[in-house]
């Protein structure tokens, strides 16, 4: 398969010059300095919608006819590309419909309302709302527009690297989160077709990565399931437009865990002054991780979006904690006797360590009735205060569980 033409990439980025936004590519000295690179973090959380989706949604659309417009257009999505429909939809004035998973968030429901789109709630998961959307598409005579295994919504993701091609022409790296595969297909496209050598990293979560393995096959591999914060990547197979596309341009693939992921939303929000969703900071975790290749001096690194749902921030944002040492949680077993519970907080209290939480209990099942069991997490400064504090903790006959 060769790649989508650079010119249709130009043509896309032409047309929607109305409607999305050039981002900016911030080069960041803090990151810069953790990762001994030059960093750049283009900021597609600052996107329409909160992400790169509505490039490839607009680019797709504005590729109807007359007739097709009239009718509509459909897809199925939980998150980003729901709502990058639903608003190139409304700037184009075509209807859009998105059926959206029924356990799907409140607040990405309602954005994607908020652009005008009719929300169908179907289904337990997302293959089940695709499932749903292709019929209705079928019976209804709509467009369906897929999130990445469409070479015109490819074409639209691609004008993200032209764009960084003009903010950066000597970049040497650029690192693509990739779930579907759709924008590395893009961003591939438009790198080899203006003539750009600059390597190109991968990088998906561990807990959705198929990528490496279909490389590896010379074929796409299907998992079994999926498992990560990341839920903007949490898909079982690249699509097979964009795997035809990338398999033999990618440089590199790389997996980051959830705990490097958190830790990364973490520094963008503190230190970058930037919201990223999980999914969008995966390449910010891929160059703190050292897992970029060594030769890599002058990177950019996508940032694809910002759009996290409140309730899973909260969790990133202690999980992120955990992984710096800045929060640690752990349980221990006193003697149910006066002045214990006192001896273990002076304890904490000489490392100079805050509670943040205790919780003490008496009638834990398989506790000795002389024994009391205590769950504590504390503010810490780092890993070496935590080494501090276990350190003391066993030196005071405390034993961590």
């Amino acid at each position: 398969m060769p790649l989508v033409p650079v010119e249709e990439i130009r043509a896309a980025r032409q047309r929607a010059v109305e409607v999305v936004r050039t981002t900016p590519l911030d080069r960041s000295q803090t990151f810069s300095t953790l990762c001994g690179r030059e960093i750049y973090l283009k900021l597609e959380n600052l996107q329409k919608t909160g992400s790169f989706k509505v490039r490839g949604a607009l680019n797709k659309i504005q590729h109807l006819d007359d007739a097709a417009r009239r009718r509509g257009v459909i897809t199925a999505s939980a998150g980003n590309h729901a709502q990058g429909v639903a608003y190139a939809g409304r700037m184009a004035g075509v209807p859009v419909k998105v059926v959206m998973p029924e356990p799907a968030s409140f607040s990405k429901v309602e954005a994607t309302v908020s652009y005008g789109a009719e929300v169908i709630l179907h289904g337990r998961d997302y293959g089940e709302a695709y499932e749903k959307a292709s019929e209705l598409a079928s019976a209804e005579g709509l467009t369906f527009v897929h999130a990445f295994d469409d070479a015109e919504v490819i074409a639209g993701q691609g004008t993200l690297a032209l764009e960084l091609l003009e903010q950066l022409p000597d970049l040497d790296t650029v690192v693509v989160p990739v779930g579907g595969g759709g924008l590395l297909a893009g961003v591939v496209s438009a790198l080899r077709g203006s003539g750009s050598r600059a390597r190109v990293v991968a990088v998906q979560a561990a807990g959705a990565s198929s990528l490496a393995p279909s490389i590896r096959a010379g074929r796409r591999v299907e998992l079994g399931g999926v498992d990560t914060i990341a839920d903007g990547l949490a898909t079982r197979a690249v699509g097979a437009l964009p795997f035809e596309i990338v398999a033999r341009e990618v440089d590199l693939t790389v997996e980051v865990t959830d705990a490097e992921i958190a830790e990364s939303v973490l520094l963008l929000l503190e230190r970058a002054k930037s919201v990223a969703e999980a999914a969008g900071a995966v390449g910010v975790a891929a160059c703190l991780c050292e897992r970029l290749p060594a030769n890599a001096r002058k990177v950019a690194v996508i940032v694809s979006g910002g759009n996290i749902d409140m309730n899973l921030l909260d969790r990133i944002i202690n999980l992120g904690l955990a992984q710096e040492g800045r929060f640690y949680r752990f349980s221990t077993r006193l003697a149910d006797r006066p002045g214990e519970l006192q001896r273990l907080v002076s304890c904490i209290a000489a490392c100079r360590a805050n509670i943040h939480q205790i919780r003490h209990e008496r009638s834990q099942p398989g506790l000795a009735l002389t024994a009391a069991s205590v769950s504590l997490e504390l503010e810490t400064r780092g890993r070496e205060h935590v080494a501090e504090i276990e350190r003391a903790l066993r030196a005071a006959g405390f034993e961590i569980l």
